[in-house]
């Protein structure tokens, strides 16, 4: 799947697009596949993870993907993450990680439990994430499109060197919480809350005392 990407990304570049690529799988078979269409469709939301998700979801006839698995050969970004967070993908795996934009890396999107455990008829349970697979084909592919743009990005941060292809397990998914441990963290949060609440309403009730003359 993860070589389907890649090739896909090659793809994206003869298409004048950024190499941005996604693949969604179910039970070893791919269900849909797509790059960056940003240029083509003068878009700048339409990112290769959210074609692939919008399109997976027709395909499927529904919107719970959570027996899916999603293939990037690049980190997610939050804008992306967010769709794969509400569709329920059970498995995230990407080549390259991002530090400074990616949904894991750099925002807490796709390792969010609270989103879960508040909202659970939007949100399911944090996917598994694993990075690193087929890294040196998923650079190879940015150097040889724009070598000098690949330099500045890794120099700014922006997309991480890695020295190996050895795919890394960085998250475990897991379901949301149960309601019994979601209504105690919610009892939790208010009631430091409302205890300071009480405190402003009753230091607001003193009389000020009268500045001097």
């Amino acid at each position: 799947m993860m070589r389907r990407c890649v090739e896909l990304s090659a793809d994206a570049v003869r298409a004048h697009e950024l190499p941005f690529s996604c693949v969604i799988c179910r039970d070893g078979e791919i269900v849909v596949e797509a790059t960056n269409r940003v240029a083509r469709d003068g878009d700048v939301t339409r990112h290769a993870e959210i074609v692939a998700i919008s399109q997976a979801q027709k395909i499927l006839g529904r919107k719970d993907l959570s027996d899916c698995t999603l293939y990037s050969n690049v980190e997610p970004c939050p804008m992306c993450s967010f769709p794969i967070r509400e569709t329920r993908i059970g498995r995230v795996v990407y080549s390259i990680s991002s530090p400074m934009m990616g949904g894991f890396s750099k925002w807490d999107v796709l390792s969010d439990q609270e989103i879960s455990d508040v909202m659970p008829q939007v949100f399911g349970g944090v996917p598994q994430i694993s990075a690193g697979l087929m890294y040196r084909d998923a650079a190879a592919v940015w150097r040889s499109w724009n070598p000098l743009f690949w330099f500045g990005i890794r120099l700014r941060g922006c997309l991480a060197e890695s020295n190996n292809d050895a795919m890394a397990t960085l998250q475990t998914g897991q379901p949301p919480r149960s309601l019994w441990k979601r209504l105690a963290a919610s009892l939790a949060q208010a009631l430091p809350g409302k205890r300071a609440s009480e405190a402003q309403v009753a230091s607001s009730s003193r009389p000020q005392a009268k500045s001097a003359a």
